[in-house]
């Protein structure tokens, strides 16, 4: 019995620490990536049937907030602008369930764009935008199901940074089109 309580806190403990906010550290070298434009639409975006309702206004507004926390941060270092288009394609936010049992997770799908500001062009390959797929961030609040300890607005923002959290990945992985050598084959996704 005491095992099993020990193991659940260190889970939960684990879990909390995954969901950390990162903003603080020393960020990753993206060569001459500067933020330019920030646009993110939602307005042709599909819920799923059983979530929390959220606005196209809700979902533009706490997605740019998070872009613009994650790559201002480029701002002292980075020489040339790259503006970014955003489409907020579907999500789910989670809502309150049986703990456990039936605790749904919260996910959004978006598509990211990203322009050469002075070339006009697009750095990426994919023409219609590269689409990520992005689950809530494991935590102790969200263990039980995000539905059950968190406001929509915080569900909203959570969601929100974890995709900023992966486009920039993506740009890491990408890392040429932002002035510096392409990372070897079979580059995985450690911090660097």
């Amino acid at each position: 019995m005491i095992v099993r309580r020990l193991a659940l806190v260190l889970s939960v403990l684990l879990l909390a620490a995954c969901g950390r906010n990162d903003l603080d550290d020393p960020q990753a070298d993206l060569g001459n990536f500067r933020l330019g434009l920030n646009i993110v639409v939602a307005d042709n975006m599909k819920k799923v049937p059983i979530s929390r309702d959220a606005t196209v206004e809700e979902w533009e507004a706490a997605l740019t907030k998070a872009i613009d926390d994650r790559f201002g941060r480029y701002e002292a270092t980075g020489t040339k602008f790259y503006n970014f288009a955003v489409a907020v394609d579907g999500y789910a936010l989670a809502p309150p369930g049986i703990p456990i049992v039936a605790a749904p997770k919260s996910i959004l799908v978006i598509s990211v764009s990203i322009f050469d500001d002075a070339a006009g062009v697009l750095v990426n390959p994919e023409k219609r935008g590269r689409q990520f797929t992005v689950f809530e961030e494991g935590s102790g609040k969200t263990l039980v199901g995000s539905g059950l300890t968190q406001t929509k607005e915080e569900q909203l923002a959570n969601l929100s940074v974890a995709a900023a959290k992966q486009i920039e990945f993506w740009m890491r992985e990408n890392r040429e089109w932002f002035g510096l050598p392409a990372k070897p084959k079979g580059f995985a996704r450690p911090e660097d």
